[in-house]
């Protein structure tokens, strides 16, 4: 479970970057590497969300 954790934080922190650079310079990172790719693209993002939900079950857990 620590390494899925580990990865869960990685995309977290991909995700919290992208959101960043699209607020502030409406740059979308993850377009702009896999923009030719959109179903790559839609993994990404869905990967992203699972982490998000990982991370909020895991710090519960460890509460």
């Amino acid at each position: 479970m620590k390494t899925l954790s580990w990865i869960a934080w990685i995309l977290v922190v991909i995700g919290a970057i992208n959101w960043g650079l699209y607020g502030l310079f409406g740059m979308n990172l993850v377009m702009a590497i896999f923009g030719s790719m959109p179903m790559v693209e839609k993994v990404v993002y869905v990967l992203v969300g699972i982490s998000g939900i990982w991370m909020i079950f895991d710090k519960m857990q460890k509460s």
